[in-house]
């Protein structure tokens, strides 16, 4: 049964702000759990109409906190190598070219710009360790790369979908 007190948190957009409230929250968290579920059953969980969910499903996705609907594919079928590269280039580059480069590159499924030394984080997932080192042997071609440092994934030990925010965002 959901709460009769409703938090409401503002989410950026554009210049603008979105008003997220409790319902929200508890709709987004079905929609993380189970995407495929219907608004029927998501609404006797979160104490809704059909209607109601699809209106605030719909506003969501309108206005940015949901971004998008997808599969996640087991290892078998995405491949069961997967790894964590730090890339240190040679001459600076900008963040957009490094991102267009390893764009070209389905094996990479999320490149990060972080604090510290390395240029850009890289996560890949290949079928075969042979395949992510020829991968990554493109990647340090185009990019003249001076270095990578490669960590492979052994086992996962927790993966979850970030929360919605439950707070104003920072000024």
């Amino acid at each position: 049964m959901p709460s009769l007190h409703l938090q409401l948190c503002s989410v950026a957009k554009n210049g603008g702000s979105l008003q997220i409230d409790d319902l929200d929250r508890e709709i987004v968290a079905e929609l993380v759990r189970d995407a495929r579920q219907s608004y029927a059953v998501i609404g006797k969980r979160v104490g809704l109409s059909p209607s109601a969910v699809k209106r605030r499903t719909d506003r969501l996705c309108r206005d940015g906190a949901i971004v998008g609907f997808s599969a996640v594919l087991s290892p078998e079928v995405a491949g069961s190598t997967e790894a964590f590269v730090e890339l240190y280039c040679r001459d600076p580059l900008p963040p957009e070219f490094i991102g267009q480069v390893l764009d070209r590159h389905p094996q990479v499924i999320a490149a990060y710009i972080v604090s510290g030394e390395p240029d850009a984080l890289v996560h890949l997932r290949t079928a075969t360790v042979a395949e992510l080192d020829e991968v990554l042997e493109q990647i340090r071609d185009e990019l003249r790369a001076e270095r990578t440092r490669s960590s492979v994934v052994l086992a996962p030990l927790l993966h979850r979908l970030p929360p919605l925010a439950t707070g104003p965002p920072p000024p």
